[in-house]
């Protein structure tokens, strides 16, 4: 058994995937991940917060989080916070040898599972978070 220290034989998130290391259609990194996720938070929140006026927005703003999450990652694959830190959703196909355009039908249970919030941080080698291992997707950089 040899082992080697050279950095093009570590392992980085996305190698088993075939993805780059660096760059567009690397794995996105957390910090990017939970800041389109605040950034998501607040603009649901302001829009609850508009549709609801003057009374405080109590469960829209979750609502609206919710509708505004499973309607762009199911069509564009992107929610405006992520869209604002350049990085999207992408489905993989079964093989998990190439990744396809569009997510479906399965933003509906990705965004139930980001909801319980631990599903997020439960990450693997490849940086995929439990949902998005259970829903055949990755989080990857755009620019």
């Amino acid at each position: 058994m040899t082992t080697t220290n050279d950095p093009a034989e570590q392992a980085y998130p996305g190698r088993a995937l075939g993805l780059p290391e660096e760059g567009v259609g690397s794995v996105a990194s957390m910090g990017a991940r939970v800041g389109a996720f605040l950034i998501d938070i607040v603009l649901s929140a302001l829009a609850a917060w508009w549709i609801t006026a003057p009374e405080a927005p109590r469960n829209t703003s979750l609502l609206v989080w919710v509708v505004m999450t499973v309607v762009t990652v199911g069509l564009f694959g992107i929610t405006p916070g992520q869209a604002a830190l350049g990085i999207r959703v992408v489905p993989m196909d079964k093989d998990r040898e190439r990744v396809r355009a569009f997510v479906g039908l399965w933003a509906i249970p990705r965004t139930a599972l980001i909801f319980l919030i631990v599903p997020p941080l439960l990450l693997d080698a490849n940086g995929r978070g439990l949902h998005d291992r259970l829903c055949r997707t990755v989080v990857l950089r755009i620019r």
